[in-house]
């Protein structure tokens, strides 16, 4: 092919860029992917940062978040709207979750955003987050047959999809997340809601399999001895192994023994701790990765949004 074959074939792939930002009790993500519209449509990856602004940590100890934090959210906002403009999004979407949803200042933190930098925050609900959670990947358990569990374990919360043969059967979100747990901030009540409904879905919908999401199970899956490497699934009991391990040890030995970082160290037991209670109710025996998450459905809502 030649030089001038080579120009006209890269004029002919239109690329629209589409951008998701992900405010968690954890960490704020920005994830910008391109549609390359060729003969055959696909999303490619061009970047995601993630930065662990740790607005639970106020939220679930003191009720709202401080002053800090909320000129570091401001900081960071001006980031990537100059990162956006960098990679010309076409549009994008920011989304704020459990953290946000429960600060008595979280309305008046969006408004000084949005003045101070024009990006515009939503704050969606449990039920919305879950069903943008299982949206990501549709079409693909569409062609699934059995029981499968979406479980998304962030900071302040964990959503849980139920999907029957490709098809959704229900959706749910319980305040119970890392950060939460980290500060002893998860009601009794909350834990019993959430042991009650998965028995009774296991009783419904037997043979569930669990389909993780969220940074934790993604590292986790990366840490575990003898996963499947045909598919991004791990056994329960493999993970049940690793976690003892880690729950043994401090969060400066986890750092050091496991490489991780230190917003990963402490937030990656409580992690465990949700997908192994869910999975010992439910009886599930593996766990799949696909390493997706809200982001990568916010982005797939922008896209069906736009008709392409």
């Amino acid at each position: 092919m030649t030089d001038k074959e080579m120009m006209t074939e890269e004029k002919s792939v239109r690329r629209t860029a589409y951008a998701a930002i992900d405010i968690g009790s954890n960490a704020v993500r920005l994830l910008i992917k391109e549609l390359e519209e060729a003969e055959e449509p696909y999303l490619n990856k061009v970047l995601l940062l993630r930065v662990p602004l740790r607005l639970g940590f106020d939220v679930f100890a003191q009720g709202r978040i401080s002053e800090k934090r909320e000129k570091d959210m401001i900081r960071l906002m001006k980031c990537y709207k100059q990162l956006m403009k960098i990679y010309e999004v076409a549009e994008y979407r920011a989304c704020a979750t459990s953290a946000m949803r429960d600060a008595a200042n979280g309305s008046q933190i969006i408004r000084e955003v949005e003045k101070k930098t024009g990006i515009r925050i939503e704050i969606i609900d449990g039920q919305e987050e879950a069903r943008m959670i299982y949206n990501n990947h549709i079409e693909t358990m569409k062609a699934r047959k059995g029981n499968f569990m979406y479980v998304d374990v962030g900071g302040g919360s964990t959503e849980i999809n139920l999907i029957a043969d490709g098809e959704l059967v229900c959706s749910r979100s319980y305040n119970i997340g890392t950060v939460r747990m980290l500060n002893n901030a998860v009601e009794e009540s909350e834990k019993a809601r959430i042991r009650r409904d998965m028995k009774d879905l296991a009783v419904s919908y037997p043979g569930i399999n669990i389909i993780g999401s969220g940074g934790n199970i993604n590292k986790l899956f990366k840490m575990v001895k003898g996963r499947d490497r045909r598919y991004p699934r791990m056994s329960v009991a493999s993970l049940r192994e690793l976690h003892d391990e880690l729950k043994a040890l401090t969060v400066e030995e986890r750092m050091e023994e496991f490489d991780l970082k230190p917003d990963r160290a402490d937030v990656i037991v409580p992690a465990g701790d949700i997908f192994l209670t869910v999975a010992e109710i439910t009886g599930s025996q593996y766990i799949y990765v696909p390493v997706i998450g809200l982001a990568d459905g916010i982005i797939d809502g922008l896209l069906a949004n736009s008709g392409k």
